[in-house]
């Protein structure tokens, strides 16, 4: 062989092993993940965290969020806020007034360090105050947020320059900020932005991504709820689905138009989880015992509609608080808000299958006990509120705990008991995950 096909075909089987490299890796570039199904794609991920625990890469410090980074590429966005002033003592019934800014930062995904910043002055008024809820939403360039006063901006995803802002709270008025503030991650879906604003006719809001422009808007509740926008498809047909705090809907997301409502009313305007497909069927549930599962279909003019299958009575079915249950194999397993566990239900009838303090909290339940669930090929990774990182296996017949690690302190504090409280992103073989003080980058390569 000449030697310079010899370097034609080293090239080559170079090209190819980036492209593999290429295709195994996944950007999380916003809440829940790309398809916002809580599914983590790539491969070579760690079985077994080594017995001194995962290496961290890299800590950034940061003000305070509950807000999940957000990773694009070779860069992480996080969401916080920087506090001047004021009483952050949270309680789940008075507001608190605090003066700061929050701010959208990037950082150096290998590194940590800080490329850009984006801030405005934002005096808060709500409940649990420590800092903006939403996890930015990455789309071809642009970074959306939505604060916890309903600030909504648009940035260059390479400079952190405002393309446009508005104020959903000034624009869309309620009586006053939803009390646990604005919580619902914004999402896109071609050139349109969907957000959950609030007020007469506009419980949801389609925008032009690009511009800012209203496109349309739609239901009408007291309160927006906390629930993301969420888009399925089923029978061939796109759906939006929002839940709101009265009502679970499914929209045209073009024009806005309403296919189905059903009712589902969470207490205390607790619309949170986003809602689950699977296959057929459409789960959502929350504080109070109020769940249910619907069948999804058409009717006979091949229009969408919903049929309740079941609907929970505290004895069936899990009711989350502030994380989505995850589905497979025709089961649930996610949080369960009181008394506070982990725990399995089947799909079909919400039978509960099995029940544990062990994956969260311990030995005793905890109320609105959290741990954030995704998927890694066989196994399951769950990030608590303590701030631990567990492998484990799930199955309608039980759990299997394959290996635990402390990764981040938890700053918060919810019920007397100090939590983190913050969805992880997981990409380029590492997890993303903030408290309080820092974000850090813990290495999960096998």
């Amino acid at each position: 062989m000449s030697r310079l096909r010899r370097v034609v075909v080293w090239l080559g089987l170079i090209s190819i092993s980036l492209w593999n490299a290429t295709a195994q890796a996944e950007d999380w570039p916003q809440w829940q993940g790309p398809q916002r199904d809580s599914v983590w794609r790539e491969t070579g991920v760690i079985k077994k965290f080594p017995e001194a625990g995962p290496e961290i890469l890299w800590r950034t410090n940061i003000g305070l969020g509950f807000s999940g980074p957000a990773v694009v590429g070779d860069k992480v966005f996080v969401f916080d806020y920087l506090h001047d002033g004021g009483d952050l003592t949270p309680s789940a019934s008075v507001r608190n007034r605090l003066i700061g800014q929050e701010r959208i930062a990037c950082l150096d995904a290998k590194t940590g360090e800080q490329l850009w910043e984006y801030k405005y002055d934002c005096p808060y008024f709500i409940s649990y105050p420590s800092g903006p809820r939403c996890t930015p939403t990455v789309h071809e360039g642009f970074v959306y947020t939505v604060g916890a006063e309903g600030n909504l901006t648009c940035l260059n995803a390479k400079n952190g320059k405002k393309i446009w802002a508005k104020s959903l709270k000034e624009q869309y008025p309620l009586e006053e900020t939803p009390i646990w503030g604005y919580s619902s991650h914004p999402l896109v879906d071609g050139d349109l932005l969907y957000c959950l604003a609030g007020g007469e006719g506009s419980v949801v809001v389609a925008f032009n991504r690009k511009t800012g422009e209203e496109v349309w808007k739609n239901l009408s509740s007291p309160q927006p709820g906390y629930s993301p926008p969420t888009m399925i498809e089923h029978g061939g047909t796109k759906q939006l689905i929002v839940w709101d705090p009265e009502s679970l809907n499914s929209l045209n997301p073009i024009d806005g138009t309403l296919h189905w409502s059903q009712p589902l009313k969470p207490d205390y305007t607790m619309s949170v989880m986003s809602p689950r497909l699977s296959g057929d069927y459409l789960y959502a549930a929350g504080i109070g015992d109020v769940g249910a599962v619907f069948k999804l279909g058409t009717d006979a003019n091949g229009q969408p509609m919903s049929e309740e299958v079941w609907r929970g009575t505290g004895r069936t079915g899990i009711y989350p608080g502030n994380s989505t249950p995850f589905i497979e194999d025709g089961v649930i397993f996610g949080c369960n808000i009181r008394p506070g566990s982990y725990m399995a239900a089947d799909l079909l009838t919400g039978e509960r299958l099995w029940e544990t303090t062990e994956l969260i909290s311990g030995e005793r339940p905890a109320a609105h006990a959290t741990a954030f669930t995704v998927k890694n090929g066989n196994q399951f990774i769950l990030f608590t509120e303590k701030g631990d990182l567990v492998i484990t296996k799930l199955g309608r017949n039980g759990f299997r705990e394959i290996s635990r690690a402390h990764v981040i302190e938890p700053t918060g504090d919810a019920f007397g008991r100090p939590v983190v409280w913050t969805h992880p992103a997981y990409a380029n073989k590492c997890c993303y995950v903030r408290n309080d003080n820092e974000i850090i980058c813990v290495n999960l390569a096998e």
